[in-house]
């Protein structure tokens, strides 16, 4: 089956996003804010959700239409294709919001489009009542500007949940976006790889997994697996498609150093889950310690600040130590991500180039030194 899909992911990455989709061969892809829309078969919707680093969820789009009513919304919905894709015992909850739009109650449209999914399957299976047991259909609504979306969560759990981490620090950051750093910071699997402020470890793991090829939902199942909607074959493809492209000979070592031991010890649970381990190179440390010995350093990090963790002052100080002990060099880079605009007055130098990301709700700049 030919279908649309969406994938959503966090604002500033939907580039990554799109270049990604592109070499997995998906068709006519389009970003949008926090978006990125798509096409192809039940073989790309496998291999978006396996492959995508940098999404959030993959969602097959139903239908989008333009309502204004209640009445225009209920039948928008009501004559979309509910069978194909629900069984007579599935589960089917309804979430969405609305932004801009005559029908401004989330509640109420949450209740209209369960109303008119329930009257559709009542019509094709010819019951009453739905006992909703089976598998979950996760369904998603967005009305912006009375333009209604109506889709499909095909990934369940987000797509930021590897599996490798299932305990982090005080203030992990997402997977998602420490993969959109190093993917930013041109990461290679020939690259030395530093993480002074490592904490648990992501920006390490997904550096590990990147240079290597490793991909991201390897070890990991969506909810689609249980719909029954791809056929076998394709996941065991899909999968076996994930082994043999694994990079086996790389010259790949990562650094990590956090000043908590604890920190350490996680980053390395978490390594040892997905296997890359053996890639990295880990010490009880204070970035005013940073002493690196090779000749050249790929430094990608993310470390505490005021919103965060510390008071302003405190995270400024290492921001100044950082700009004492990140210095410019032949063969180095740095990335940094954080919220304060002030940072590169703290760290001592303008940076090369800056990208704005968001680390969840928070506003931040990922500040690229390389000259």
């Amino acid at each position: 089956m030919y279908m649309t899909m969406v994938a959503t992911c966090l604002l500033g990455i939907e580039g990554l996003v799109a270049d990604e989709l592109k070499n997995m061969d998906a068709h006519n892809v389009n970003a949008h804010n926090g978006r990125v829309f798509f096409e192809g078969d039940e073989t790309i919707l496998a291999r978006a959700n396996i492959w995508s680093r940098y999404s959030e969820r993959i969602l097959i789009v139903l239908d989008t239409f333009v309502a204004s009513t209640f009445e225009e919304l209920f039948q928008g919905v009501r004559a979309l294709p509910w069978s194909e894709f629900i069984g007579r015992d599935d589960t089917f909850p309804v979430k969405g919001f609305c932004i801009n739009s005559a029908l401004h109650s989330v509640p109420d449209c949450q209740s209209i489009v369960k109303k008119a999914v329930v009257e559709s399957l009542k019509e094709d299976y010819n019951i009453s009542w739905f006992q909703e047991t089976g598998p979950v259909h996760q369904i998603q609504f967005s009305i912006m500007k009375d333009e209604v979306t109506v889709m499909l969560d095909t990934s369940g759990p987000g797509l930021h949940k590897r599996g490798y981490r299932p305990v982090g620090n005080d203030a992990p950051i997402r997977e998602t976006l420490a993969a959109a750093m190093c993917s930013l910071s041109r990461l290679r699997h020939y690259h030395t790889m530093y993480d002074p402020c490592c904490g648990s470890g992501t920006i390490l793991i997904e550096g590990a997994m990147m240079a290597h090829n490793i991909a991201p939902g390897i070890n990991r199942n969506f909810d689609v697996d249980r719909w029954g909607f791809i056929p076998e074959r394709v996941w065991m493809s899909e999968r076996e498609r994930c082994h043999d492209l694994i990079k086996k000979d790389t010259d790949f070592v990562a650094f990590g150093s956090d000043i908590d031991p604890h920190a350490i010890q996680l980053t390395m649970r978490n390594a040892h889950n997905i296997k890359v381990d053996k890639f990295l190179r880990l010490s009880v440390a204070d970035i005013k310690n940073f002493d690196p010995t090779t000749e050249r350093g790929t430094l990608i990090t993310n470390p505490p600040y005021g919103e965060r963790m510390l008071d302003i002052r405190t995270a400024e100080g290492i921001y100044r130590t950082m700009g004492e002990k990140f210095v410019a060099r032949r063969g180095w880079s740095y990335g940094i991500i954080s919220p304060d605009e002030e940072f590169e007055k703290a760290f001592g130098r303008k940076a090369d180039k800056r990208r704005k990301l968001y680390n969840g709700m928070i506003k931040c700049q990922y500040y690229m030194y390389f000259k």
